[in-house]
């Protein structure tokens, strides 16, 4: 038994002994066991990565242009009489024809001035008549002839003024389209040529304007000259256009005009298409995205847009060799279409094995992978119309007359 002084044990000779002899035979395991080398590992197997060619396909590049609609025609209606307004011969919103009555001014001082030039030219009639059979007899001098002939003038051109401001008393549409509401009530004074009574825009169809970089008209022109695409500058090229709801570009239209100067603060160009619009769903002012065809068709390159990748200002793709090591190649890419499919303009000849998947695991350039080919395929969408499908420039303007002429029957039937 151990023995105990003041709270402490005290081992006995024969236990010590003990102890010694056993960390004697235990210590060459415990030395053999920390000098054994370690077995040797195996050799890390390549990362797996999917690997593909370049997919070709036949289109046509597309640039995207912000802009707004403007109505083709749009006139504030004025009164050309001073008087009061009287009556109100329309419907808020409404589409009207040209020549629809629109407003009455009061016509009856109007009608009095008509009625006093009417009496002042039969009086003029009347003394030239007696001239003209004085002077046969020459009984009157050449002079007193001219002065009653030019009395006469003067009095027909008095009651020609007269029969036009009665005329202007009934204020009618110029133009077809959907009119405003009025501007002002009836039993107010309105002055000539200064009092808006309303407004009244063309609908269908409709102008879209927007601007292009000088890079783009310069990349038209060459293309243009090059034989690859004729110019909008006379030439209707078609264009589509969404809203800001829509995912589609469902509104088809021509080119209609490019301006004849390059805007030197901004640096941009002036430019206007003619967009159809049956629907009427389109306002002047809505904001809206188009495309506008920036090549014409050719073979394309193609690369999922997630095999691109970008090393400072450049971009890169990896691809595969013969010793299936991953190698950097540097390219050039073009647009993104629809379907995330990327243009590759230039660094590719179409034969190489591109990595799409598995990028993250590639750390070095000519790091070993293992590839596993697999096949790109073009997905068409409903992005984009079919583009023989537009109307010609004729055929959009006859289309809006039509639309015109049954909105008014519409109404008429209304009514």
């Amino acid at each position: 038994m151990p023995l105990t002084v003041s709270g402490t044990v005290v081992i006995r000779g024969n236990y010590v002994k003990k102890l010694f002899a056993l960390c004697g035979l235990m210590l060459p395991f415990v030395l053999l066991g920390c000098n054994e080398p370690a077995a040797p590992g195996a050799a890390p197997t390549p990362p797996e990565v999917d690997v593909t060619q370049p997919l070709r396909h036949q289109l046509i590049e597309w640039t995207e242009y912000p802009g707004r609609f403007e109505a083709v025609a749009r006139v504030e209606v004025r009164a050309r009489v001073t008087g009061y307004l009287q009556e109100k011969q329309f419907r808020d919103g409404q589409y009207v024809k040209k020549g629809d009555l629109l407003f009455v001014i009061d016509p009856r001082p109007f009608e009095y001035e008509m009625q006093r030039a009417d009496a002042q030219y039969s009086l003029a009639q009347k003394a030239y008549k007696r001239a003209a059979d004085l002077m046969r007899s020459k009984s009157i001098s050449q002079e007193q002839f001219d002065q009653r002939q030019q009395e006469l003038k003067v009095a027909e051109a008095a009651l020609n003024e007269a029969r036009l401001n009665l005329d202007f008393t009934r204020v009618t549409a110029p133009i077809d389209g959907k009119i405003s509401d009025s501007f002002i009530d009836s039993g107010n004074l309105v002055s000539a040529n200064s009092t808006v009574l309303t407004r009244i825009v063309s609908v269908d169809p409709i102008h879209f304007e927007f601007e292009g970089s000088q890079g783009d008209l310069l990349n038209a022109l060459r293309l243009d000259r090059a034989g690859k695409r004729p110019s909008s500058d006379y030439s209707p090229n078609p264009i589509f256009i969404k809203l800001l709801d829509e995912k589609h570009y469902d509104h088809s239209g021509r080119m209609e005009f490019i301006d004849n100067v390059v805007d030197a603060g901004t640096g941009t160009v002036k430019a206007r298409a003619l967009v159809s619009n049956p629907q009427a769903i389109i306002y002047p002012g809505l904001f809206g995205r188009a495309r506008l065809s920036s090549s014409g068709e050719y073979e394309a390159l193609l690369l999922p847009e997630k095999a691109i990748n970008t090393d400072q200002n450049r971009k890169y793709v990896y691809a595969v060799n013969a010793n299936n090591q991953a190698t950097r190649i540097y390219v050039e890419p073009g647009p993104v279409q629809d379907n995330g499919l990327v243009i590759i303009r230039s660094g590719l000849s179409g034969d190489e094995r591109v990595v799409i998947n598995g990028i993250q695991r590639i750390r070095a350039p000519q790091q070993p992978v293992t590839p596993n080919a697999v096949t790109l395929e073009w997905q068409e969408t409903d992005t984009m119309p079919d583009i023989n499908m537009v109307p010609s420039l004729e055929e959009i303007i006859a289309g809006g007359q039509r639309a015109a002429g049954e909105s008014e029957n519409n109404a008429a039937a209304a009514q």
